[in-house]
C-alpha cells in the first residue's frame, strides 16, 4: 500500500480508502473479517457518514474491539439532508457529536458537509468547525458533493477572517463519466472530459479528492461485461443505470477489460490504477463486500499503467 500525508491530519492515508456504505454495515451487521482484511491490505482510512445507516456504529465497535484507533484514519459526513437543507450550526452540532459517540471516538480525522446549501451561514458553519479542530477533535474539514466555486467562496472567507479553510472535498471521480445526478439533490462529478478545468483546479489548489462511486457505482468493478451487457447489466442498481449507464461508458469500459486481460489484472484494478495516476491527488473510495477481494483490489497501488494506455482510457 502506497500513503499520502494531508494537512491537518497527523497520520497517512492509504491511498485506497474504504468505503463503509456496503450492505453489511448499512443494516447493523458485524463486519470483523472483511474490516481486519482491510487493514491487513494496509488500508489504513475508513469512509463513513451520519447518513449511511448503522455504518458509524458497526465501524466503531470494530476499533473498540480491536483498539485500533491510533492505527486507523476516520472520514466522517455530516450535515446530509433529510427533506430539507441542514448545513446549518444546529445540525452541525448535533451530526458531530452523535458521529463521536457511534464511532466511539473523542476525534474524528477528516470530517464532511455532506451536499451543500447555497443560502448556509457559512460564517457559523467555519467558526464551529475552527471550534472543534482548535479543540483537537477535528483535523482536516472540507466537503462532500460541493461545486469548487462554493468551496472557493468558502476558503476565500476563512482567508480574510484568520480561519482555517476547507481542505478536503469528496465528489464523484473516476473512469465512468457521471451522465446524471444518481440520488438527486446536489451530486457532484468532476469526471470526463467536460470537467477538466475542474480538475486543474483541484491540483493547482492542492485539494484532494476523495472520489466517491469511482467504479461507477459498479460498473468498473468487474460485475458488467461488455460481452455479456444484457444479463451483466443486471447487477447494476438504479442508481448505477441513472448515474453511469451510457454508450460512452460502455466503451470506455471496453478499453479497461482489454487492458486488463493483457496485464493479467481486474478491471477494478486497472480503473483504480488509471485514478491514482491521475494528476489530480485522488484517493479512490472503493466499497467492497467480499475479505477476498480487498488485498485484490489493495495491488492497484502497485499497478503503473503506460501513458499510451492512460491516453486510451480517456479517449474513449
Amino acid at each position: 500500500m502506497e500513503y499520502r500525508s494531508i494537512r491537518y491530519v497527523d497520520k497517512a492515508i492509504s491511498k485506497i480508502v474504504f468505503g463503509c456504505a456496503n450492505p453489511a454495515m448499512l443494516q447493523g451487521k458485524r463486519v470483523t473479517k472483511l474490516l481486519d482484511a482491510a487493514l491487513d491490505a494496509g488500508i489504513n482510512t475508513f469512509d463513513t457518514a451520519e447518513n449511511y445507516g448503522a455504518s458509524e456504529q458497526m465501524l466503531g465497535k470494530w476499533i473498540k474491539k480491536r483498539k485500533n484507533r491510533d492505527k486507523v484514519v476516520i472520514i466522517t459526513k455530516g450535515c446530509h439532508p433529510y427533506g430539507k437543507p441542514r448545513v446549518n450550526a444546529e445540525a452541525l452540532k448535533c451530526d458531530l457529536e452523535q458521529s463521536f459517540k457511534r464511532l466511539k471516538t473523542d476525534y474524528i480525522d477528516i470530517y464532511m458537509l455532506h451536499r451543500d446549501h447555497p443560502e448556509a451561514d457559512i460564517k457559523a458553519i467555519l467558526e464551529i468547525l475552527n471550534e472543534y479542530h482548535k479543540a483537537g477533535k477535528i483535523g482536516a474539514f472540507g466537503a462532500s458533493n460541493w461545486t469548487h466555486q462554493r468551496i472557493e467562496e468558502v476558503n476565500r472567507y476563512a482567508t480574510g477572517h484568520d480561519l482555517v479553510p476547507f481542505t478536503v472535498s469528496s465528489p464523484n471521480f473516476g473512469p465512468a463519466k457521471q451522465v446524471d445526478d444518481p440520488w438527486g439533490g446536489g451530486c457532484v462529478s468532476i469526471s470526463g472530459a467536460d470537467n477538466a478545468d475542474v480538475r486543474k483546479w483541484y491540483q493547482e489548489n492542492r485539494i484532494p479528492v476523495f472520489a466517491y462511486s469511482c467504479l461507477g457505482r459498479g460498473m468498473f468493478s468487474g460485475k458488467v461485461r461488455t460481452e455479456d451487457l444484457e444479463h451483466t447489466r443486471e447487477n447494476m442498481d438504479k442508481y448505477a443505470i441513472k448515474g453511469y449507464w451510457c454508450q460512452e461508458n460502455i466503451e470506455r469500459l471496453a478499453c479497461i477489460e482489454k487492458i486488463a486481460k493483457e496485464r493479467g489484472k481486474s478491471v477494478a484494478q486497472i480503473s483504480l490504477a488509471w485514478i491514482m495516476q491521475q494528476e489530480v491527488q485522488a484517493f479512490p473510495i472503493v466499497t467492497i463486500s467480499d475479505s477476498k477481494r480487498i488485498a485484490e483490489n489493495a495491488d492497484a497501488v502497485n499497478i503503473k499503467l503506460s501513458d499510451a494506455e492512460l491516453k486510451a482510457i480517456m479517449e474513449k
